[in-house]
C-alpha cells in the first residue's frame, strides 16, 4: 500500500501564497471588468481593444495561480474542491478568510464577465442592424443632379460615358 500524501508546512505555506496571489489578481480582474463595462456602455471600441490585452493578461495570471492551487491540493492527497482548500487551511483563520473572499470574488467576476458579454452581444446586434440599413441603402444610392436635387440611380448617364 502507498502512503497517503501528507500536508506539509511547506505545502501549506505555498498554498497561502497562492491564495494571496489569487486574491490580489481577482481584485485587479474585477477592476478591469468594471472598466470594460464602462467602455462598453460608452461604445469606445479603441479603449476596449486596449483593455482586452490587459484582461487577457490578468486572466492568464489567474489561471496559473488556479493551476498552482490545484497542484498543491493534489499534493495533499485531496480532491480539487473548495472544501479541500478549507480543510487544508482549517488551522489558518486568516488564510481561510482570504480563501472565502477569493471564492466570492471569483463568483462576482464570473457574473460581471457574463454581463459584459451580454453588452457585447447587444452592441453586435446594433452594429449588424446599422450595417443592414447601410447595405440596403447602398443598393439604392442617391445621386445628385447639377442643381443639387436628389435623384435615384439609373436616371443619369453611366460614369465614363459621353
Amino acid at each position: 500500500m502507498s502512503a497517503t500524501p501528507a500536508i506539509t508546512p511547506t505545502t501549506i505555506n505555498r498554498l497561502t501564497i497562492v491564495i494571496d496571489n489569487q486574491w490580489t489578481l481577482l481584485k485587479r480582474f474585477l477592476g478591469v471588468l468594471e472598466r470594460e463595462e464602462a467602455i462598453l456602455i460608452a461604445a469606445d471600441r479603441d479603449a476596449l481593444m486596449a483593455l482586452s490585452n490587459e484582461k487577457n493578461e490578468v486572466y492568464q495570471l489567474l489561471q496559473r495561480q488556479h493551476d498552482a492551487c490545484c497542484i498543491l491540493v493534489a499534493q495533499c492527497g485531496k480532491p480539487n474542491t473548495a472544501q479541500s482548500v478549507r480543510e487544508i487551511c482549517a488551522d489558518l483563520p486568516d488564510t481561510l478568510a482570504r480563501w472565502e473572499e477569493v471564492l466570492e470574488m471569483a463568483d462576482l467576476a464570473r457574473a460581471r464577465n457574463e454581463s459584459n458579454g451580454k453588452l457585447i452581444i447587444e452592441q453586435m446586434h446594433a452594429n449588424q442592424s446599422a450595417l443592414s440599413v447601410l447595405l440596403t441603402a447602398a443598393d439604392q444610392p442617391q445621386l445628385y443632379s447639377a442643381d443639387g436635387s436628389a435623384r435615384h440611380a439609373g436616371s443619369g448617364r453611366i460614369l465614363g460615358s459621353a
